[in-house]
C-alpha cells in the first residue's frame, strides 16, 4: 500500500459535504455532536484535513467537530491564480463551513498558515469565534530562521548548497516528492518521527507543483496588519509553540501572545507539528481549552475503599483474553477484595461477558483495532508491521479513551497486557501516570521482513531504538514489566544495527512468568471421559480446524474445507471441525458433506486438547494450547507477519511442536497429506509451564 493511503479510521463524519464560493468547492466534515463547536481549520494546501486526524477522534467525544479540506487539497477544488488562495479566501471558506453546518459560532484551531486565518476570523468576525487556538504559528510577527532567507529567492533559479533552495518554484516542479520529503523533514524535528513525514508526504502528493506555487502568490498580512488584528481579538486565545520549531521560530509564539493577551504554552523539544508528534498533549490542551470537563468525585486518601485495577487485553486475536482472565483469577486469590474492570473490545469483549467479568462502559467508545488488521490483511497475507505502523491513529484515540476512564475513576492498578497504545503514550507522557502499571507481553522486538528491504529494516530499527529510549529514560514507568515466557523463547536477533540483542536486553529489563496458557491441562482429567463430554467417538479421528479470534484467516480455513474430502478418502474414521470464531460468518464457509462448521466456540482449549489433530495459523495462544495438550497440528505462519514467522516459530522450535506448513505451497492436496502424516506422528514435545499465570499474578500482586 503506498504511503499515505487511506486506512480504517478511529472515527467517521457525521454529515460531509461541499460548500461552493464563486466556483470554488470546498469539502467539509462533521463529527460528533454537542452544545460547544470546534472548527479545525486548514493550513497550508500541502496538507489537507487528514492532519487533525489525531485530534478528531477524542474531540468528538466531547464537542462538535468540523473540518474541511482548504482548496488546494484534498476533496476541495484547485482553483488556479494566487488570487485564490489569500487569506481573506480562506476565512471566507471558514464562515461558508459554519453558515453551511448551521454553527452559530464557534471556536476556531489553526495551525501553521492556518493560524493566520483563525486571527483573521477573530478580529473580523468576533461574533462567530468563541475561542482561538493558535499551534505553530506561521507568521511575520518575528524575523524568521536565517536559513530561511533564501526561500524570498523562490522564483528564481537557484543552484546552492543551502538545503532550503528547495523552497523554490523550479525545484518543486522538478522534483516535487524530493522537496516534500525535506519540508516535512524540517516540520518534524523530533526523532522517531517516520510515519508522520510518510503520512505529510503522502497528503502533499494529492496536490501539485504548480497549486502550491499559486498559494505562495496568495495576498498574507504584512506584520503590521496582523499586529493591529491581533489587537482587535477579544476572545480567549490560547498559542501552542514548540520549542525546537525549524519552520517558525519560538519567538514568533511569544511576539503572538503578548499581541492576543494569550496564555502561551511551549511544547519543550517539539517541532512544527505537536498536533501530529504530541497528539495526547495537543488533546488535552484543545479539550480543556474548548470544553473544561467538570470536577469529578474522587477518591480521598482517608476513605476506605476495596482496591481496584483495570485490565487493557489486546483485540488482536483471543489468546491475550484466555491468559488475563487466568492471571486475574489468581490476583483475586491473592486479593480477594480486588475489584477489576476491563478496557477491551471485541472480540475479547466476548470472552469476557461469557464469564460474567465486568467491562468498563468506556470499552465503548474503542475503535476496532481487529477491524483495521483485518482491512490490512488479503488472502493469507498480514504484513503486520506496516498494519501497525498504520493504526496510529487508532492507538491514539483508544489511548484517549483509556486517559478519560482514568481521570475520573481512581485505581489502584493499571495492567495493560500487549496495550501498545497505553504503553507507548504513557512514556511519550509519563506526566499521565497517576497508579501502578504493569506491562506483559509474549514478544520483544520488531523484525524486517525480508520482502521489506533495507526500508523496513531501517523503519524497524527506528522502532526498537525508540523503546528502547523510553525505558532508559523512564525506567521506573513500568513498575512491572512480564515477558509471558523464559528466556529461551527470545530470538537471537538484534534490535538493529548498534542496538544489543534482544535476549540480552530483555533479561535486564523483564521479569519471566514462563509461559500462560490460560488454563492447566491437568485440570482437563481422564482425555477419554473429555472426547466424550464433547460428542466425540472413541473410535473417531477428530480434526479441529480454527484461526482465532480475527477474520485474517478466512482462506486458510476455505483451503482446508478443500482439503477435507481427500482427508477423508484416507482416513474414513475422519471427522473435521471448522470453528470459524467470532468474526467469520459460518454461512459465508460452504462446506462439503460430513463437515462440520461451528460459529464462536467458549473454552476453544477443552476441543483442542480432546482432537487428534489441529489446522491452525502461526499465532502463539493457539499454537501453544496444543503444544500444552500435546496434540499433533498444522500451522500456517501468515505471510509477512514477523510475529508469527520469527517470534512464535522459535518458540515452536524451542517446545519442539507442531508442523509449519507454507500456504503459497500447500494446495488442498498438500494439507491433506500432511493432516494424515501428523495423525501418525508421535508427539515428543517439551513440557509447557503450568504455573505461567500465578507467577505473573505474584509479582503483579506487589503493587498492592
Amino acid at each position: 500500500m503506498t504511503p499515505g493511503a487511506e486506512q480504517s479510521r478511529a472515527a467517521y463524519p457525521v454529515r460531509s459535504g461541499h460548500v461552493e464560493r464563486h466556483g470554488v468547492k470546498v469539502f467539509y466534515e462533521v463529527y460528533g455532536e454537542g452544545e460547544r463547536t470546534l472548527l479545525l481549520l486548514p493550513t497550508w494546501s500541502i496538507v489537507h484535513s487528514r492532519h487533525w486526524k489525531a485530534q478528531i477522534p477524542y474531540l468528538s467525544r466531547h464537542c462538535r467537530v468540523l473540518t474541511f479540506d482548504g482548496r488546494g487539497n484534498g476533496r476541495s477544488d484547485r482553483p488556479r491564480g494566487g488570487a485564490a488562495y489569500g487569506v481573506r479566501e480562506f476565512a471566507a471558506d471558514a464562515l461558508a463551513v459554519l453558515d453551511a453546518t448551521g454553527t452559530r459560532s464557534a471556536h476556531v484551531a489553526g495551525i501553521s498558515l492556518g493560524t493566520q486565518w483563525a486571527i483573521l476570523l477573530a478580529a473580523e468576525h468576533p461574533e462567530r469565534v468563541d475561542g482561538a487556538v493558535l499551534i505553530g504559528n506561521s507568521t511575520p510577527l518575528a524575523p524568521t530562521h536565517p536559513g530561511r532567507k533564501i526561500c524570498a529567492r523562490f522564483d528564481e533559479p537557484i543552484d546552492s548548497d543551502e538545503p532550503w533552495e528547495r523552497y523554490n518554484a523550479h525545484a518543486w516542479r522538478k522534483d516535487f516528492r524530493g522537496f516534500l520529503e525535506f519540508f516535512f523533514s524540517q516540520c518534524f524535528t523530533e526523532a522517531h518521527s517516520t510515519k508522520q513525514i510518510e503520512d505529510c508526504v503522502g497528503w502533499g502528493l494529492e496536490t501539485d507543483p504548480e497549486t502550491l506555487i499559486d498559494t505562495t502568490r496568495g495576498d498574507c498580512p504584512s506584520r503590521e496588519e496582523l499586529l493591529a488584528m491581533c489587537r482587535r481579538v477579544k476572545c480567549p486565545v490560547l498559542v501552542i509553540h514548540g520549542s525546537d520549531d525549524a519552520i517558525s521560530p519560538h519567538r514568533r509564539a511569544v511576539v503572538l501572545a503578548e499581541a492576543t493577551r494569550a496564555e502561551l504554552v511551549t511544547i519543550d523539544g517539539g517541532g512544527h507539528l505537536p498536533q501530529a508528534r504530541d497528539p495526547v498533549k495537543v488533546n488535552l490542551l484543545l479539550r480543556d481549552f474548548v470544553c473544561p470537563p467538570a470536577r469529578s468525585a474522587r477518591w480521598g486518601r482517608a476513605r476506605r475503599r476495596r482496591r481496584r485495577a483495570l485490565f487493557l487485553s489486546s483485540p488482536i486475536g483471543l489468546g491475550h483474553a484466555q491468559r488475563d482472565i487466568a492471571i486475574a483469577d489468581e490476583l483475586r486469590k491473592l486479593h480477594p477484595d480486588l475489584e477489576i474492570d476491563w478496557l477491551a473490545q471485541h472480540p475479547v469483549t466476548a470472552v469476557l461477558e461469557a464469564r460474567g467479568e465486568r467491562i468498563h462502559p468506556g470499552s465503548r467508545a474503542l475503535a476496532s483495532e481487529s477491524r483495521h488488521i483485518e482491512s490490512e490483511s488479503h488472502e493469507h497475507d498480514l504484513h503486520c508491521f506496516r498494519a501497525w505502523r498504520r493504526m496510529d491513529e487508532i492507538l491514539v484515540s483508544n489511548f484517549m479513551v483509556f486517559h478519560d476512564v482514568v481521570r475520573d475513576t481512581p485505581y489502584d492498578l493499571w495492567i495493560g497486557d500487549e496495550a501498545w497504545e497505553l504503553d507507548y503514550y504513557l512514556h511519550e507522557n509519563p506526566e499521565e501516570k497517576r497508579a501502578a502499571y504493569a506491562w506483559l507481553t509474549d514478544f520483544v522486538g520488531w523484525l524486517p521482513m525480508p520482502s521489506g528491504g533495507a526500508p523496513e529494516a531501517r523503519l524497524t530499527a527506528d522502532y526498537n531504538a525508540e523503546m528502547i529510549g523510553h525505558i532508559a529514560r523512564f525506567p521506573r514507568l513500568r513498575d512491572r514489566a512480564i515477558y509471558v515466557g523464559s528466556p529461551d523463547d527470545i530470538v537471537p536477533d538484534r534490535f538493529g544495527p548498534d542496538l544489543p540483542t534482544i535476549r540480552e536486553w530483555t533479561e535486564d529489563h523483564f521479569e519471566f512468568s514462563g509461559y500462560v496458557t490460560g488454563y492447566d491441562p491437568r485440570e482437563l482429567g481422564d482425555r477419554a471421559a473429555l472426547r466424550a463430554s464433547l460428542g466425540f467417538a472413541p473410535d473417531e479421528k477428530v480434526c479441529i480446524a480454527t484461526v482465532g479470534g480475527s477474520g485474517v484467516g478466512r482462506a486458510l480455513l476455505h483451503r482446508v474445507i478443500a482439503s477435507y474430502p481427500e482427508a477423508r478418502r484416507r482416513v474414513p474414521e475422519l471427522r473435521m471441525i471448522v470453528v470459524a470464531g467470532p468474526r467469520i460468518d459460518p454461512a459465508s464457509l460452504a462446506a462439503p458433506e460430513g463437515l462440520e462448521v461451528r460459529p464462536f466456540v467458549p473454552q476453544l482449549y477443552r476441543h483442542l486438547a480432546a482432537c487428534d489433530v489441529a489446522i491452525v495459523q502461526g499465532g502463539l495462544t493457539t499454537t501453544m494450547e496444543l503444544t500444552a495438550s500435546r496434540r499433533p497440528f498444522l500451522y500456517f505462519p501468515l505471510r509477512d507477519h514477523f510475529e508469527q514467522t520469527f517470534h512464535v516459530r522459535h518458540r515452536l522450535a524451542r517446545y519442539g511442536a507442531g508442523r509449519e506448513m507454507a500456504y503459497d505451497r500447500s494446495g488442498p492436496e498438500q494439507i491433506a497429506e500432511a493432516l494424515v502424516e501428523e495423525l501418525r506422528r508421535p508427539v515428543r514435545y517439551r513440557a509447557v509451564e503450568t504455573d505461567g499465570a500465578a507467577r505473573a499474578a505474584a509479582s503483579i500482586a506487589g503493587l498492592l
